[in-house]
């Protein structure tokens, strides 16, 4: 169920070990992967006061079945957090279109996502699509972390994510698929980022490790 990176530039892929896991570059190889989870912030939380005005994000809705949450994703930096605000979802659009069966990604991932961290994103999408699967359970994404750099012109986000109750579900056969017996649920990533002309914080790159949050 975990997410991870195509390479280590790249932005996000599905692992095959989880199908819900939440990091982008681990090498599990047993289900597919979903990315992201935690506790703490609506799903519509507004963007940091950093962000400038006029700039009208998507509006993304999850289904009941698959419960996304983000576990104390705020700072007291106004600048982090419109990184964590824009992460955060950047992760909830990704999900939705693996949940709406639409492997371009979607307006909002587009919207959230470099040219280049959308070229992964959709392999990643794909992963699931391909298999016909989409996502169900709960993903809590938690110890959020942004750095700025240049001028705070570039950030990199880290979290963790937790995928012992996060699980793929056949569309066709109704088949539920877990997280392997014996494999750590827990990933960690590292989310490279870029803010656009108009003031959004846009994902260029994800990378996960399974069982780094430790």
């Amino acid at each position: 169920m975990a997410r991870r990176a195509l390479t280590t530039t790249a932005a996000f892929v599905a692992t095959a070990a989880l199908l819900l896991t939440a990091c982008g570059g681990g090498d599990d190889g047993s289900s597919d992967d979903i990315k992201g989870a935690g506790a703490g912030a609506s799903p519509s939380a507004s963007a940091s006061t950093s962000t400038p005005p006029g700039v009208k994000r998507p509006e993304i809705t999850l289904p009941s079945s698959f419960r996304l949450t983000f576990e104390n994703w705020t700072s007291s930096d106004p600048d982090e957090q419109a990184v964590l605000n824009d992460g955060r979802e950047q992760l909830r659009a990704g999900y939705a279109a693996i949940i709406a069966n639409e492997p371009d990604g979607g307006e909002a991932l587009a919207f959230y996502d470099t040219k280049a961290g959308l070229s992964a994103d959709r392999e990643w999408i794909k992963s699931y699509t391909d298999k016909n699967v989409t996502v169900i359970g709960e993903l809590p994404v938690f110890d959020p972390q942004a750095t700025l750099f240049a001028r705070k012109t570039k950030a990199q986000l880290r979290y963790c994510t937790d995928e012992s109750k996060a699980q793929t579900r056949n569309r066709e056969t109704s088949e539920v698929v877990g997280t392997a017996p014996g494999t750590d649920p827990h990933v960690a990533y590292v989310v490279t980022m870029q803010k656009s002309e108009r003031g959004v914080w846009q994902t260029v790159s994800t990378n996960s490790d399974r069982g780094g949050c430790s």
